[in-house]
């Protein structure tokens, strides 16, 4: 099989590109160049969390890699065949445990067979899906989708410390085109305010601020105190409909005030809410690899973000799928994922 060149400065030009190729190449068994790796980044090159990804998917694909090392801008990946098992990865630092999964889960689900997946680093990072994210938004997604894919956070990991733990059990077969068109009522909302060895006032001004916002009952607001290596907080904000479930979220960082969070945390579930779309930007990009395995499928999200765009050019590089991006309102977009 003809090996891909890949430029990994296009479009969004960071590490997305690199797991995504990871995952296709092992779907497919097609091998790959990639260079400039995240060029586009402050850091160029591989960081931990990348380099676990490549060992990740070197190790589920018994693949041949040559630039799996810290710093590489280049790297040369070959895998062979796709193989279940027990297995645990760790980052080493509090590099994110769901973007690493991110790169093993598509194959994973492609082959028959059950792996058991521990992965250890960070749980609830800054720009990385959180795991809370994966378990009540994506996961069920997957269901519908006729994968079967169970997991539980053994400990959450915050950066810096790092030092969280996942789990995961995944039952691999033929995937299914999924279609979500519709938002649905909201059924439920829950907004959880979690943090570890901080003080409780933290988590009480971002649920009084998000509560304000959006008109949140006393008993939809929740403060959930978390044990962790070390200081940590994230806003949640989980959305129930009939159709599916969204869940937004935001760290807590030094120098950004708790009122901060909770603003951002709004912000995104108002530009979800106004659009009318059952699926939020961050899903959406989640959702292209699975139904682009599964051969096809539709949803409606709000516009599409270049991380998004990026990920469906490299998607079109590995599979005979066209993605097909129609707007239909300024924030409200129908994606369509068809043979090519």
């Amino acid at each position: 099989m003809s090996e891909l060149i890949i430029d990994g400065s296009e479009g969004e030009g960071g590490g997305q590109i690199l797991r995504s190729a990871l995952a296709l190449s092992l779907a497919t068994g097609r091998p790959f160049v990639m260079e400039r790796i995240r060029a586009r980044r402050k850091k160029p090159g591989l960081l931990r969390q990348h380099l676990t990804s490549v060992l990740a998917a070197k190790e589920i694909g018994h693949a041949t890699v040559d630039g799996a090392e810290l710093g590489s801008s280049r790297l040369h990946f070959a895998p062979s065949t796709v193989t279940h098992g027990d297995r645990h990865f760790s980052i080493g630092t509090a590099g994110s445990t769901s973007l690493v999964l991110q790169t093993i889960l598509p194959p994973l689900l492609n082959v028959p067979g059950r792996s058991r997946i521990s992965i250890e680093g960070g749980t609830h990072n800054p720009l990385a899906p959180a795991w809370t994210f994966l378990e009540r938004a994506f996961f069920p997604l997957l269901s519908r989708m006729g994968a079967q894919v169970g997991g539980r956070l053994v400990r959450p990991g915050f950066y810096p410390a790092g030092g969280g733990r996942v789990e995961l059990e995944i039952e691999g077969g033929a995937l299914r085109p999924l279609e979500l068109l519709e938002q649905g009522a909201i059924e439920e909302r829950r907004a959880e305010a979690w943090f570890a060895n901080l003080p409780v006032t933290i988590a009480q001004r971002e649920l009084e601020t998000l509560g304000r916002g959006l008109e949140l009952g006393p008993s939809e607001r929740h403060i959930v105190e978390v044990e962790a290596a070390g200081p940590g907080n994230v806003l949640f904000l989980s959305l129930y409909t009939r159709t599916s479930t969204e869940v937004f979220s935001a760290c807590g960082e030094r120098g950004v005030s708790s009122e901060q969070v909770a603003r951002r945390v709004e912000k995104e579930a108002r530009r979800w809410l106004e659009a009318q779309v059952p699926v939020g930007e961050h899903l959406a990009d989640q959702l292209l690899l699975p139904l682009a395995l599964a051969g096809g499928g539709t949803f409606r999200t709000v516009a599409p973000s270049l991380h998004t765009l990026t990920n469906a050019k490299v998607i079109e590089r590995f599979l005979p799928v066209k993605t097909h991006f129609i707007t239909e309102a300024p924030d409200r977009c129908r994606v369509d994922l068809r043979p090519a």
